[in-house]
């Protein structure tokens, strides 16, 4: 799962660079367009100069998810911390591939709703992994809660 999520992201921001450069393309009009942005900082354009930073906290970040799926095996959890993992890949392709010195490449960003910040797919994967892991967590907590008294 992790090397398709970096595998799509890559090829859509391929995509991206290639096409949409001085355009913004109305996919469905008032919703979704598409427009080429490159983010040298963080999520929602924090951090602008510290691309650098991230890239390392990325890394360190991609290291730490591998080991926990390494020791994972229920299957909401292997999803949710392998779409984190593919995700944090994607944009970190882009800080090493993309710059003049290492980390400090800016990430490509082509997706855009209204009043919302451009994002990507590796985006998206960190932002739904995110919510498998929560909704997994809270469905498991929720199975773990004895209602009455114990017997």
């Amino acid at each position: 799962m992790i090397a398709g999520v970096v595998l799509i992201d890559l090829l859509t921001k391929r995509w991206a660079a290639g096409s949409l450069p001085g355009r913004r393309v109305r996919v469905i009009p008032w919703l979704l367009h598409f427009t080429f942005t490159e983010n040298s900082g963080g999520a929602f354009s924090m951090l602008q100069q510290g691309g650098a930073l991230l890239g390392v906290v990325a890394a360190g970040a991609v290291v730490g998810l591998l080991w926990m799926l390494h020791k994972e095996s229920a299957t909401y959890e292997v999803v949710g911390l392998s779409m984190i993992a593919g995700g944090a890949l994607g944009n970190l392709v882009d800080r090493i591939a993309r710059g003049d010195g290492i980390l400090d490449g800016k990430v490509i960003d082509w997706i855009q709703f209204p009043n919302f910040p451009v994002f990507n797919v590796a985006d998206s994967s960190v932002t739904i992994g995110v919510a498998v892991l929560i909704i997994s967590t809270w469905i498991h907590e929720r199975r773990s809660i004895r209602i009455g008294p114990e017997e």
